[in-house]
């Protein structure tokens, strides 16, 4: 009987199972097609509002957080849409009241008058592009204040870039040597001499040698040997020089030296295709190299494996001391990072609508560090992806080439924007104050560190206006680095004139409709002093009587021209900044 209530049971339990079992599955199945439903209508990973994986870790004690595994709430949320600013993005303010002016005075004699018969110039320049751009320019100044005849300069061919370019396969040399004809004689190959090549007597100058240093040190040795060739020249010549030599500077870097025909219409055609896309662009010089960050000693929070890639690269150096990484980032001497380029431009007003043009070589990290800048700018463009191989051919084998063609997109951009303060930045940045102001960003690097490393610990309205703040005098506006600070070719106060009867007249009312009154303070922007003291500069020890003790000490310890103990030098800036 027992027997028989089990089996009862059993029948029960198996039919009501039989009719269990396909609701599990109908239930389940619902579960599933409502997570399915839930997943598409969720936003993209590219969603500004996002939060974006952070690649680059700042901050050991945040890494030991992290491992420790406290977790903190982040109050950093990037907003959805772009907030209203209270200036123009595209433009720098009051621009139109200044002009470039390089002009030469009457004072300033013509070449013809004061160039002397068997005193000739040759130059070897250093570096990549740039830093060639540099030596050429104050080469031309230099045979100016020898009034030597200078023969082209050598390009240098045997540096890191490996670039077997000549001048004329990078500059139209024609238009170099007809447009600086009244300044200084220039000759495309030294003459013979009683029918033989004749050799130059090859030698060197010190670092920022101004036009005392080269009439004593110089002169008397182009007397003597008729003609003589300057060696790595790069920074031989003073940020400081009078007006006149400043202004032929200028006439030599944003006149006289042009890029040849093909490289100009390939360049312009680059800047064609990204008005294409949009009416404005940013152009980012993103210098993120292995090379770079090795030669610079910082660190990004890639554990042991980044310390052993970049420190096999930093061995090449020899002359490197070793660094302090947490130091140098504290100082603002380490580039910023993409993603942090990519915040600071995000706080600046730029939205994630606008296009941007990426002139870079290999990134450090590949498309993993690139990933978190492309979330927040996805219209991102480079040469390779403008133009076909085919196109680029002809130039693409040659480093300098390739760096002319970003060199004119970046100097045709709306905005350009640098990560590290280089010679391209540099030399871009004197250039687009001199043809306009056009905005030019440079992070305050110094001070941004520490903001974007305590990022979560504040909401995306403080973080972006403490970035507005940390970046007034870091922008392009006019007179926001004062005469004489930086490099001449970055800062070229010189040659750049006010139209003070215009500011004034512009500042007053207008008799009817609104009124366009110009504050002083705005038309003499000027960075805060907090942050004008942020700028990295060189000491240029150049004064005349730091050049009259280093002659005496010369003279003293019996040296000649062509040798220089390594006192005399400061630390040589490597070819891989040069870009």
């Amino acid at each position: 009987m027992a027997s028989n209530r089990r089996r009862h049971h059993q029948h029960q339990y198996y039919h009501r199972g039989r009719f269990l079992i396909p609701a599990v599955y109908a239930v389940s199945a619902a579960i599933l097609l409502l997570f399915i439903f839930i997943h598409l209508l969720a936003p993209s990973p590219i969603d500004e509002n996002s939060h974006l994986r952070r690649v680059q870790q700042h901050d050991s004690s945040t890494e030991k957080g992290v491992r420790e595994g406290r977790i903190r709430t982040s109050k950093f949320r990037l907003p959805i849409r772009r907030g209203a600013y209270d200036r123009d993005l595209w433009t720098s303010r009051n621009a139109n009241y200044f002009y470039g002016c390089s002009n030469a005075s009457s004072k300033f004699a013509k070449a013809e008058a004061i160039m002397r018969p068997n005193r000739y110039l040759l130059v070897a320049t250093s570096g990549g592009l740039n830093q060639q751009r540099t030596g050429i320019t104050d080469a031309v100044v230099a045979a100016r204040i020898l009034n030597a005849t200078l023969v082209v300069p050598k390009l240098d061919k045997k540096s890191f870039w490996k670039d077997s370019s000549n001048f004329s396969e990078i500059f139209d040399v024609d238009w170099f040597i007809s447009y600086l004809a009244k300044d200084v004689k220039i000759i495309k190959e030294l003459p013979l001499r009683r029918g033989r090549q004749w050799i130059p007597y090859s030698t060197r100058v010190p670092r920022k040698c101004n036009e005392r240093c080269y009439i004593t040190r110089v002169l008397p040795v182009l007397s003597k040997k008729q003609a003589i060739q300057l060696n790595k020249f790069d920074y031989r010549l003073s940020n400081r020089l009078e007006t006149e030599f400043q202004k032929l500077r200028c006439r030599v870097n944003y006149h006289a030296l042009r890029f040849t025909d093909p490289i100009i219409r390939m360049g312009e055609e680059l800047v064609r295709r990204m008005r294409m896309r949009s009416k404005h662009f940013i152009a980012l010089h993103l210098r993120f190299e292995p090379d770079m960050l090795a030669f610079s000693g910082c660190y990004y929070g890639g554990g042991e494996k980044e310390r052993m890639e970049l420190g096999k690269i930093r061995k090449r150096w020899k002359t490197l001391h070793a660094s302090n990484p947490d130091r140098e980032r504290r100082q603002g001497r380490c580039p910023l990072t993409p993603e942090e380029v990519g915040l600071m431009l995000k706080a600046l007003g730029y939205g994630s609508d606008v296009h941007i043009y990426v002139a870079s070589g290999e990134v450090y990290g590949g498309e993993q560090t690139l990933a978190p800048l492309k979330a927040l700018f996805p219209n991102f463009h480079s040469k390779d992806s403008l133009a076909s191989k085919e196109e680029l051919k002809s130039f693409s084998a040659f480093s300098s080439r390739m760096a002319a063609l970003d060199f004119i997109v970046c100097d045709e951009s709306d905005v350009f924007v640098t990560n590290n303060n280089g010679n391209m930045a540099k030399i871009l940045a004197g250039r687009r104050r001199y043809f306009g102001h056009k905005p030019t960003i440079r992070p305050n690097a110094k001070k941004l560190y520490r903001l974007i490393l305590n990022r979560d610990n504040m909401t995306w309205e403080e973080f972006a206006s403490k970035v507005r703040t940390f970046q007034r005098g870091f922008i392009g506006e006019p007179k926001e680095v004062r005469p004489g600070r930086g490099e001449f070719h970055e800062n070229p106060a010189s040659c750049i004139c006010e139209d003070e009867a215009k500011a004034k007249m512009e500042s007053y009312p207008r008799k009817f409709g609104k009124e366009h009154a110009v504050k002083k303070e705005n038309v003499d922007t000027v960075a805060d002093d907090e942050n004008v003291d942020d700028e990295l500069e060189l000491s240029d020890q150049d004064d005349d009587e730091d050049l009259n003790d280093l002659h005496t000490k010369m003279l003293a310890n019996g040296t000649s021209l062509d040798y220089e103990p390594s006192l005399l030098e400061e630390p040589e800036l490597d070819e891989l900044l040069s870009d």
